[in-house]
């Protein structure tokens, strides 16, 4: 019963980190999205951030 006890607890703090992380990420083709992209470095950015970055931050 401990030990589900403290699975539980462990859960719920990872499920509320998982949340407080992804809140903090601008939304795709905003602005600040665009901001932040054009400060990491080219060489880092996937396929599809380069597609949406071109997409929303130059046309």
């Amino acid at each position: 019963m401990i030990l589900l006890r403290k699975f539980s607890f462990v859960l719920a703090l990872a499920l509320v980190a998982a949340v407080g992380l992804s809140a903090c990420s601008p939304e795709v083709g905003s602005k600040e999205w665009c901001e932040e992209l054009k400060k990491k470095d080219k060489g880092q950015w996937t396929a599809n951030e380069a597609k949406d970055f071109a997409k929303s931050c130059i046309f």
